[in-house]
């Protein structure tokens, strides 16, 4: 047998596209717009092999410390042995969302400070 190591070990289903959406990207991906401190979600596309982050960082939350042309800075915290670090791993905006896992905070933010107002 052999060597069964591979930097893409175990991704067969991890960066396959969804039934119908194959082909090009959509331009609306590239329209985004990230800015220092955003919240990204990280997922893997199997179409763009360039600037694709590591299998696992795939589903990870993390920050944008970095921006360039075609790609972002990103802090992540990945588990190593015992302890937790948190890593700073460069990649292309075709494999990262805006993450929405801040969106219900800040909505209860709001409605604190209306029930706040009213009482």
């Amino acid at each position: 047998m052999t060597n069964t190591r591979g930097k893409r070990r175990g991704t067969r289903y991890m960066f396959a596209r969804p039934f119908r959406k194959h082909g090009p990207i959509p331009l609306s991906t590239y329209m985004r717009i990230y800015k220092k401190g955003d919240i990204v979600d990280i997922k893997g596309t199997g179409t763009i092999q360039k600037g694709m982050p590591h299998k696992c960082y795939h589903g990870k939350t993390g920050r944008v410390y970095n921006v360039t042309q075609h790609a972002v800075g990103i802090i992540v915290n990945k588990q190593v042995k015992g302890k937790i670090l948190a890593k700073r791993i460069n990649v292309r905006i075709e494999h990262i969302k805006h993450s929405k896992s801040r969106d219900s905070f800040l909505q209860r933010v709001k409605e604190n400070e209306k029930k706040k107002v009213e009482a």
